[in-house]
């Protein structure tokens, strides 16, 4: 059974706790310094936010004031889509250190993945941000690399390089499960990590999700969390409320049957954010 202080095996042998907090969409300052501290009171030790968020002052900030030595937590930041290239994703990285306080991340990823919607050269220009961070991984800045809203063939080129992503972060929940993304990770050792796990709220109020969870005694965040681990997939929920930043660490005493994981598998998609990394235009 899987336990709040389970962590996974990166390829390069990093562990990482087994659930995360996610901070898009949480506003800097107070706002930001709150979630940050009720989640680390609440049994959080992994912290994911990114240079776009805006919150990497506020997050910092929450850790120093946490009383927990670096070492004991894992965060987690990303470079932003106008950063990509090689001098800049250096500098970018520089900057988001300052931010945070902190000497080394535990996790860097590329945000986004440079597309041929925009340009002629996106993979060259994936390449070259992947070369920096794979520089910073080598010099010990950074303990663990990969990427987020990678599709299969957008990681093939990093494939071929000296250091293989360790992870892809991507939109993941009920009625979107990205398989071919999924399975094309998992060949190849990448880990997933599950943002959105709750969709865009649409999962709390669906029928099927609903008496599922009420069998359990759960609620559809809890059921949605949940399946997220029991796929194999590391789930980043979030949240401003302290409350029920607690309450969505309370998925592990409980579990899915494979009846019902074969339900919620088997969903249509009914929510989601509608954003295609292979069209974005930011």
């Amino acid at each position: 059974m899987l336990e709040k202080n389970t962590t996974l095996r990166l390829h390069n042998g990093t562990e990482i706790p087994c659930i995360g907090f996610g901070t898009w969409q949480t506003p800097d300052g107070e706002t930001a310094v709150t979630a940050v501290k009720s989640a680390i009171d609440a049994g959080y030790r992994h912290i994911d936010t990114a240079a776009a968020y805006g919150n990497e002052e506020s997050v910092g900030k929450a850790i120093r004031e946490s009383g927990l030595s670096r070492e004991e937590l894992f965060i987690t930041s990303k470079v932003w889509n106008t950063d990509r290239g090689y001098e800049s994703t250096l500098q970018a990285f520089e900057r988001t250190l300052e931010r945070l306080g902190t000497d080394y991340l535990d996790l860097y990823l590329i945000h986004w993945p440079a597309n041929s919607t925009q340009f002629e050269d996106w993979a060259q220009i994936n390449l070259e941000t992947w070369r920096a961070m794979t520089d910073l991984y080598k010099a010990g800045r950074i303990r663990a690399i990969g990427v987020s809203n990678f599709l299969p063939k957008h990681l093939q080129p990093l494939m071929e390089t000296e250091v293989k992503p360790m992870v892809n972060q991507i939109e993941y929940h009920p009625g979107l499960m990205q398989e071919e993304t999924v399975d094309y990770c998992k060949e190849n050792a990448i880990l997933i990590e599950a943002w959105s796990p709750l969709g865009t709220g649409k999962m709390l109020s669906n029928e099927t999700l609903m008496a599922i969870a009420a069998k359990y005694n759960k609620s559809v965040a809890h059921l949605c969390i949940r399946w997220c681990m029991q796929n194999g997939t590391l789930p980043l929920p979030k949240s401003i409320t302290p409350s029920r930043i607690a309450d969505n660490l309370e998925v592990f005493d409980f579990e899915i049957s494979d009846e019902d994981m074969t339900t919620i598998n088997q969903m249509e998609y009914f929510g989601g954010s509608g954003l295609n990394p292979d069209e974005i235009d930011f």
